[in-house]
């Protein structure tokens, strides 16, 4: 037996072993887990996108809300997107939930409500990629299809002393076409889930757990040594900070208890959530990237972007920071507490008032979600102050309304401290 045949025999044995004692692992240490109770298809599906970028016990409460409010694919294609997003809020990455219920409705129209289990009409559903078509085929079908993620490519990169870098397209192929050979016959469903749980539970980023795994006798990486190595990934761009000024408007007279609120684009970041009013904050004069305005500019820049977006209100105080993190940029918020003022009285361009005056009517923060024509549509100011942003509607709300608005987390948590602060304010008055 020639050397390279010698090899191809080990492998094979290595990669016979790494299917057997691996489904045998995971039959007595699984989790369990909500999704795991059934393989219903839809329910699989939502579990997958939840899980994008998402631990699962953070998941498990969103998915058990999400599934009782959405029990079928149908239920989930019916509802008002705001009703979806505000059972996803808090959850992040929020495109997810529109393109899960963009694809419900693709299922509704063209399946008849049923998840399909054909690999081209999976791979045709809006945000199904080839990880979430792979576990959606094989953990509900039982088909035998890949689906390999980050916890995946990690446990064969070391299982098998893969070195080539799995930020790159053909990697992730050639482990697609590995984990493929390594199915089982018949074991799709059991197998896929393992091979995710040992990343998930033994074969973890930084610290491996070694002496427990159950295929670690054949494991490459451990024999050489460089287990916590690989795998081998092109560190990602770092996001690009960016700091803002946010608008914390507490209502007068009839608005008194209230603040308000606007909603954001039809489309881009945070697409159609509601949001404290914030515009970018211009760097500072002579200072480094990242340099804080000095307390008066911020405060009159605030006032002319509130001004500028038809908002009658005067910034008063720094109230707090905060910072939400995207993929690509981190929002540092710079947060002030700003006070209504009487609409008539100030130099507001005709249309802002008149809208704001719609938009703000007594009981409008009981109105329920708005309607497109409530925008208000505003030109930047020339040196750049003003923001394609300040286009949305806006509602004045107290704590109870805030059921009615899906907000992104920085902006749930910052009405949260607010109105926890109004609360122990009255009970210590």
């Amino acid at each position: 037996m020639t050397t390279h045949e010698q090899q191809g025999k080990a492998q094979q044995e290595a990669k016979l072993f790494f299917s057997r004692f691996l489904l045998e692992w995971y039959q007595g240490q699984k989790r369990d887990l909500p999704w795991r109770s059934h393989r219903n298809p839809y329910y699989i599906w939502i579990s997958e996108i939840m899980l994008q970028q998402t631990r699962v016990d953070t998941v498990i409460p969103y998915f058990n809300r999400f599934i009782e409010r959405f029990p079928t694919v149908e239920s989930l294609a019916d509802a008002p997107e705001e009703e979806v997003l505000k059972c996803w809020e808090g959850l992040g990455y929020y495109s997810r939930a529109r393109n899960l219920q963009h694809a419900a409705r693709q299922v509704k129209e063209q399946y008849g409500g049923q998840v399909p289990d054909d690999r081209d009409a999976v791979f045709g559903l809006k945000g199904v990629g080839p990880y979430t078509a792979g576990a959606i085929l094989s953990i509900a079908f039982n088909r035998p299809e890949p689906a390999v993620d980050g916890n995946v490519m990690r446990v064969l990169s070391r299982y098998f002393l893969i070195e080539d870098d799995i930020a790159k397209g053909p990697t992730r192929v050639a482990m697609e076409r590995l984990a493929a050979e390594l199915i089982p016959e018949g074991e799709a469903s059991p197998f896929n889930q393992a091979l995710m749980e040992l990343g998930a539970l033994v074969c973890t980023p930084k610290s491996p757990r070694c002496l427990p795994c159950p295929v670690m006798e054949h494991c490459a990486a451990r024999l050489a040594g460089c287990e916590t190595s690989l795998p081998v990934k092109t560190k990602a761009k770092p996001p690009r900070p960016e700091e803002r000024l946010a608008a914390l408007v507490e209502g007068c007279g009839e608005h008194a208890g209230r603040v308000l609120i606007r909603q954001r684009p039809s489309s881009g970041l945070l697409a159609r959530m509601w949001e404290l009013p914030h515009w970018p904050a211009p760097p500072a004069e002579g200072g480094a990237a990242g340099a804080l305005l000095p307390e008066a500019a911020a405060l009159d820049r605030l006032r002319r972007s509130l001004r500028q977006a038809g908002i009658p209100a005067r910034p008063a105080e720094h109230w707090m920071a905060a910072e939400h993190t995207f993929s690509h940029i981190v929002w540092t918020l710079q947060v002030y507490r700003c006070r209504e003022e009487d609409v008539r009285a100030l130099p507001l361009a005709a249309e802002g008032r008149t809208a704001y005056a719609a938009v703000l009517s007594p009981g409008a923060g009981d109105a329920g979600l708005p309607d497109a024509a409530d925008s208000v549509s505003v030109e930047p100011f020339a040196d750049g102050t003003g923001s394609p942003e300040d286009g949305g509607a806006v509602r004045w709300i107290n704590r109870e309304d805030m059921a009615n608005y899906a907000f992104p987390n920085v902006f749930l948590k910052l009405l949260n401290h607010y109105f926890d602060g109004q609360d122990s304010n009255q009970v210590n008055g």
